[in-house]
C-alpha cells in the first residue's frame, strides 16, 4: 500500500487559509487535517481540538522536550506545532494529512520529507492583505504592523514551494479547486507510486 502524501498550505494571516482548507476538508477526499496545537488564545468560534489544540507555553514546551512535535515555530510570539499523533499514522495508512502551518514550519517539513507538497495561499496583494487583516477587527495595530512585517519574510521563501494560489476576495471556490488539482496530481507522480511495475507485471 502506498504511504500518504503530506500537503502543506501556508501563506501570510488573512490569506485566508483556515477557510480553504475547512472547505477542501467538505469535499471528502481522502485527506486527514492535521489539528495543530498553539499557544495563542482561541478566535471567536474556534473550538479546542477542532480548529487547534490550544495548550499553555509550558504545555508546548514540554511537548517539544519529548519530541511530540513533527515540526513546531514560534510566530508572533506565540507556539505553533503539528503533533506526531496527526500525522505519522496517517500516513502510513495511506491517508494523505494536510498541515496549515506557517513558512517556519513548512521548510521543516521539506527537511524532513522530500515528498512533501508546499502550496503557498496568498491573497490578491500586500493591500489586500492590509485590508483583511485591518476588516477582522480582532487586532491591536501593534499586531497587525507584525503580521504585516512578517507577511514581507514569507514571501522571501515563494521559490520554496511548490504550488502557490491566489485567493481572489469571493473566489474561495475556485481557489479549492485548484489546491483539489493540484491533490489529484500527486496520485500520478511516479515517486509516489514505487510498486506499480511489480502490480503491473503480475496482472
Amino acid at each position: 500500500m502506498s504511504k500518504g502524501t503530506v500537503f502543506v498550505l501556508s501563506g501570510p494571516a488573512g490569506s485566508g487559509k483556515s477557510t480553504v482548507r475547512q472547505r477542501l476538508m467538505e469535499k471528502g477526499l481522502n485527506f486527514h487535517y492535521s489539528v495543530s496545537d498553539t499557544t495563542r488564545k482561541p478566535r471567536k468560534g474556534e473550538q479546542d481540538g477542532v480548529d487547534y489544540g490550544f495548550v499553555t507555553k509550558e504545555q508546548f514546551e514540554e511537548g517539544i522536550k519529548n519530541n511530540r512535535y513533527y515540526e513546531f515555530a514560534n510566530y508572533t510570539g506565540e507556539y505553533y506545532g503539528t503533533p506526531v499523533s496527526q500525522l505519522t499514522p496517517y500516513i502510513e495508512a495511506g491517508v494523505n494529512v494536510i498541515l496549515e502551518i506557517e513558512v517556519n514550519g513548512a521548510m521543516q517539513v521539506k527537511e524532513k520529507d522530500k515528498n512533501a507538497v508546499l502550496v503557498m495561499l496568498l491573497p490578491p496583494s500586500y493591500s489586500a492583505l492590509e485590508d483583511r487583516l485591518r476588516g477582522r477587527g480582532t487586532e491591536t495595530e501593534e499586531k497587525i504592523q507584525k503580521r504585516l512585517a512578517r507577511a514581507k519574510e514569507e514571501i522571501e521563501l515563494f521559490d520554496k514551494y511548490d504550488y502557490f494560489l491566489i485567493n481572489e476576495d469571493g473566489q474561495i471556490d475556485e481557489c479549492v479547486k485548484q489546491l483539489q488539482m493540484i491533490a489529484e496530481t500527486q496520485q500520478y507522480k511516479t515517486k509516489n507510486n514505487p510498486d506499480f511495475p511489480i502490480k503491473f507485471l503480475n496482472n
